[in-house]
């Protein structure tokens, strides 16, 4: 899936977060590697935008198949707190 132009300039107002993805890939990283860099390294203002840019949901779902892998690279303290905080506010129908 392409990124939105609105994901493309949050890309690049947290440019600094994917210091390792070449200047000209950044814009075109896939929705699991911006959730994954901004729930980890990101600030409460980057993490609300990307809740408005794809959703509570879509996050938590992401989140949840990342930190569900043998090898995880989420720190402890940030699963402890998105495991609590997607308990609370994420409505997601778990099969």
């Amino acid at each position: 899936m392409e990124n939105t132009p609105e994901i493309k300039q949050f890309i690049r107002e947290n440019s600094s977060l994917f210091w390792y993805f070449k200047q000209d890939e950044k814009e075109n990283i896939n929705h699991e590697i911006l959730v994954e860099f901004i729930l980890n390294y990101g600030d409460e203002i980057s993490v609300k935008k990307l809740f408005e840019l794809l959703g509570i949901d879509y996050v938590a779902d992401i989140f949840y198949e990342q930190t569900n892998r043998q090898r995880v690279n989420y720190q402890k303290r940030t699963i402890h707190y998105f495991n609590l905080y997607f308990k609370k506010y994420a409505h997601r129908n778990i099969v």
